[in-house]
């Protein structure tokens, strides 16, 4: 359920939509089904998109699609149904990843033999399309669970030496499939920041990496800005409002990138929410509101909870939905305020 902030209920306020297809119309059409035990509409969304060879939505889509099947028993009726269908050999890859992170993080016991088939199903969806990098990823997805690098393809030596050891090689195989592919590049960051001897510090120098290679126009451009966060978490905690961290140079050039390189130079229908409210956020938080006010019009009705979530006072148990809303609202109304209305057009 869409939520505002306190007190704004029945005003006519801006009500945030936290949706996990985003800005992908076609994709939230499908999501409906899956708890309803109808699988055709993911077949055919899908058998659309991979013979588009459209990866980034590829990627995107069957990320979102697995984390929603993970609970059901929809891919294995698919799969049942028609049993040589790379879409299904893929997905039923994204829901063996999706169950063994799950299992992971709870601790539980199968967590082990879980691990197994989902290496196991991302190898037949691999041999099943070996142009997708979507398997690959699935590995990268993997591999923080292997928090200590026991594992040799987790610990290989990076391709610059200020660069920390990691599963180069899996990474390697999805840009070789797809240069640039948005999910993997973030899961690298995240493995980095995360794991047992990684760092936000390791996080940040991979993203600059990972920038110097970057073209125009590439969602990359905004991956900064998650380090960023992960950084200011890291040395000022959560709960803090407006501070001169996300008004700093580099914070402001990060955000600047972002804007020119990225939001201003990609096709409106690419772009991930995700990616929007980091980049609303960061420019909203550097005091650049009529700037943010274009990028909070180009979210329309949708919204993300990250980064707002993360400036929860420590004390707040309130869901994380309702957290974020609090911000956006309060950020949204700022920024149009500032630039004179709704989309950041010149007051009349």
């Amino acid at each position: 359920m869409a939520l505002t902030s306190r007190g704004a209920a029945g005003r006519g306020e801006f009500r945030p939509r936290f949706d996990p297809a985003g800005l992908d119309d076609e994709l939230r059409m499908v999501l409906p089904d899956l708890p309803a035990g109808r699988w055709l509409s993911m077949r055919t969304l899908l058998d659309r998109t991979v013979r588009a060879r459209d990866w980034s939505r590829w990627s995107s889509r069957t990320q979102v699609l697995g984390a929603a099947a993970a609970g059901t028993d929809m891919v294995r009726m698919w799969r049942a149904e028609e049993p040589d269908s790379v879409a299904a050999a893929v997905m039923h890859a994204r829901v063996a990843v999706e169950r063994t992170v799950r299992a992971h993080r709870l601790g539980h016991q199968d967590a082990g033999r879980l691990w197994d088939e989902a290496v196991e199903a991302c190898g037949a969806a691999a041999y099943a399309s070996p142009d997708d990098p979507v398997p690959w990823t699935c590995l990268l997805a993997l591999a923080p669970l292997d928090e200590h690098q026991r594992l040799p393809e987790h610990r290989v030596p990076a391709p610059d030496p200020l660069l920390a050891p990691g599963p180069w090689n899996l990474l390697g195989e999805v840009e070789r499939r797809d240069p640039g592919n948005r999910e993997a590049y973030h899961r690298m960051t995240t493995l980095l920041a995360t794991r047992a001897d990684g760092s936000w510090g390791q996080a940040h120098q991979f993203a600059r990496w990972v920038l110097d290679r970057t073209p125009h126009g590439s969602p990359l451009l905004a991956l900064p800005l998650y380090v960023r966060v992960g950084l200011w978490r890291d040395r000022h905690g959560p709960g803090r409002e407006l501070d001169m961290y996300w008004a700093g140079e580099y914070a402001v050039q990060d955000a600047e990138r972002a804007l020119r390189g990225w939001f201003e130079a990609a096709h409106p229908a690419g772009r991930s929410i995700l990616d929007l409210s980091h980049l609303a956020h960061a420019l909203w938080a550097a005091h650049r509101f009529t700037e943010a006010a274009r990028v909070f019009a180009a979210m329309g009705p949708c919204a993300a909870t990250r980064p707002w979530v993360h400036r929860a006072d420590p004390g707040d148990r309130r869901p994380a939905e309702e957290v974020a809303a609090e911000w956006i609202v309060r950020a949204r109304g700022q920024c149009e305020a500032a630039a004179g209305g709704p989309g950041g057009g010149p007051r009349r």
